[in-house]
């Protein structure tokens, strides 16, 4: 089974609501990096996203907040990528006790799974 990692922090370029709130569609956005990445490893190409098959956003996510996203490749047929994705923040921003402060969760926490379907045409797949 094939899964990529990957970490960022979430700029205040990321926030898009209220209170330095991210939103869901920057993590989808990530789950897409992931996705290419895992294509790549596998196929020797970036294929496409065709659909996701369920979307769960359970925690809130703000500016400053560094998440670990994975996408794990579950199953593979002719052209179609089967992946499931999960969102945990790592490190949680805390600006109540100075803009710069943060600290290390001694937990993850889940802010978003899914799961998803890729494409890509056979005439691509290089490996």
């Amino acid at each position: 089974m094939l899964t990529v990692l990957l970490r960022l922090r979430m700029s205040s370029a990321d926030a898009h609501y209220g209170g330095n709130l991210v939103d869901g569609a920057r993590i989808l956005a990530l789950f897409g990096d992931a996705a290419t990445e895992l294509l790549i490893r596998n196929d020797g190409d970036e294929g496409l996203f065709r659909a996701y098959d369920q979307v769960d956003f359970l925690a809130p996510v703000h500016a400053g907040d560094y998440l670990e996203v994975t996408a794990t490749l579950v199953s593979a047929g002719n052209t179609s990528r089967k992946m499931s994705f999960e969102c945990h923040k790592v490190i949680e921003a805390e600006p109540s006790v100075s803009p710069s402060a943060a600290r290390v969760l001694s937990e993850k926490v889940l802010v978003a799974s899914a799961s998803g379907t890729c494409v890509v045409p056979k005439a691509l797949q290089r490996f």
